[in-house]
């Protein structure tokens, strides 16, 4: 026998530090990448459940400040909305329920008569999720 044939144990030591350095750098990668903030899809029910009493429509004079433009950015980055869409465009109106207790922000989208509802729950000061509004098929405006 060769000293070629024989796998010296310190090349063996180098290949299992690769190893595990390796497997340990791609479970730090995966960690990171599923702890990413997704957006929240807001199933139907959900959303319904949120719409408590009558939605008023909220003039530009009575509207609260709430920051919703890092969730906008998430949405952006899911391409659940458009880039293409300028922000002083993009919020088409605004609704609160009878009980104050959430606001809709209806979110222009490049559809005619659909947008990205942003929900946010007023007593806990945040966005609770989004739904993908399309008047036509929720108020059967298809002719």
């Amino acid at each position: 026998m060769t000293i070629h044939n024989q796998i010296h144990p310190l090349h063996l030591s180098f290949i299992l530090l690769f190893v595990v350095t390796a497997l340990f750098s791609a479970f730090i990668i995966i960690k990171i990448l599923n702890t990413k903030k997704v957006p929240k899809l807001l199933d139907e029910e959900k959303y319904r459940s949120t719409m408590l009493g009558k939605m008023l429509e909220i003039t530009k004079n009575d509207i609260t400040v709430f920051n919703i433009w890092p969730f906008v950015s998430q949405l952006k980055t899911a391409k659940i909305l458009s880039h293409k869409i300028k922000e002083r465009e993009l919020i088409y109106k605004v609704y609160r329920n009878s009980t104050e207790d959430f606001e809709h922000i209806l979110l222009a989208t490049e559809k005619e008569n659909n947008f990205v509802v942003i929900v946010v729950d007023k007593n806990k000061n945040k966005t609770i999720g989004y739904y993908l509004l399309n008047q036509d098929r929720e108020y059967d405006l298809v002719a």
